[in-house]
This record gives C-alpha cells, structure tokens and sequence, in this order.
C-alpha cells in the first residue's frame, strides 16, 4: 500500500518540481519585458510600443495560467514567476509614471511600501518553516485593477476624444485597485499573523 501510495505522488511532485515548461517560458518572456518596457516609457517616449509591451505581458499571463492547466504543467517555479512578474510590472509602471510627472510620488511609496512590508513579513513566514500564502482573489482583483489603470493614465497625458475618456476610467482604476491593493495586503498580513499565532501541525 505504501509503495502505491510513494508512486502515486511522484509524478505529481515532479510536475510541480518543473522548470523548463511552456507557461514558466512564457512567464520568462514577460520579465524580459520589463526593462525594454521601462525604456520605451522613459527613454524615447515612445508610449505606443510601451503599451503594446504591456497588452503583451497582460495576454502572455492569461495564457501561461491557461497551458498551465491545459497541458498540466502547474510548478511551484511558476506560481513564484507569476506574482513577481505582476509586481516587476507595476513597480516598473510606478517608477515610469512618476519619471513623467502623470502620478504623484505619494501614490508609488503607498503601492510599493504595501509590497516591501509584505516581503518582510514574507521572510519572517520562512523563518517559521512557512511558504507564501495562497494568492487571494481581492490580490488579482487589484493586480487586474492596477494593470489597466496604468495605461490609462499614460493615454490620458494626451488630448482628444479619447484621452478625455480613458482619464476618468484611469482614476476610477487607480483608487479601486490601490484600495483593493491595500485591503488583499491586509488579508495577507492577517493569514501570516495566524499562521504564527496558532501554527499549523505537520
């Protein structure tokens, strides 16, 4: 029975062990985006081919979640490229963003300070023996927000029809999803209080 038992989960273990698979290729392929994107915002300017960087790396993160699954290719590697993939983003966006004086500082300190604080309390978790928590729904919903406000913002610089239209939807984005960036912190902060108040048995 024990041996049935062993065999059974060892091709489930070496999946999650994978590295070399197409949604952690993909999921390369968006970090390797973050600089050139970075550089097309605040080297030439060149907004068109930044946001294309950008609804790139959107699509790229939609289908490695959908392989992933599909030709079941789940990894721990992969669930750790995906979340740092979303912050280099953001945290490349914010840094842009200011650099052209369409957001104001305070705003990138609140988003960034929100990560550097969850990363502490990350190390402390390890300490205890413990892994990050399980991406919560109200963190995607504020990833998803942020990831289509920025943009936005950057289109509203301009003026037009459409840059008058994409401004209000831009702000609206932005206060959603810091707030929401905000609240799925505190969630995160409240599962790792838990977890070293009352540790799990194992």
């Amino acid at each position: 029975m024990s041996a049935t038992s062993h065999d059974a989960s060892g091709p489930a273990k070496l999946a999650e062990d994978r590295i070399l698979t197409i949604p952690n290729g993909l999921s390369i392929l968006r970090l390797l985006g973050v600089p050139v994107f970075l550089w097309l915002l605040l080297g030439p300017h060149a907004d068109g081919w930044a946001l294309g960087v950008l609804a790139a790396s959107g699509f790229t993160d939609w289908a490695d979640g959908v392989l992933a699954r599909k030709l079941d290719q789940a990894s721990r590697f992969g669930a750790m490229l995906d979340p740092l993939a979303d912050r280099l983003y953001i945290l490349a966006t914010l840094v842009g963003l200011v650099l052209r004086h369409v957001i104001p500082p305070w705003l990138a300190l609140v988003i960034v300070g929100r990560d550097v604080v969850l990363g502490v309390v990350l190390a402390i978790l390890r300490r205890h023996g413990y892994g990050p928590p399980a991406v919560h729904y109200l963190g995607k919903a504020a990833t998803f927000c942020l990831l289509y406000a920025f943009p936005l913002l950057l289109v509203g610089t301009y003026h037009g029809t459409v840059p008058d239209i994409a401004r209000p939807l831009a702000w609206a984005f932005t206060i959603w999803g810091t707030a929401l960036y905000l609240y799925a912190g505190a969630v995160y902060l409240n599962q790792a209080r838990a977890l070293i108040r009352h540790p799990v048995p194992r």
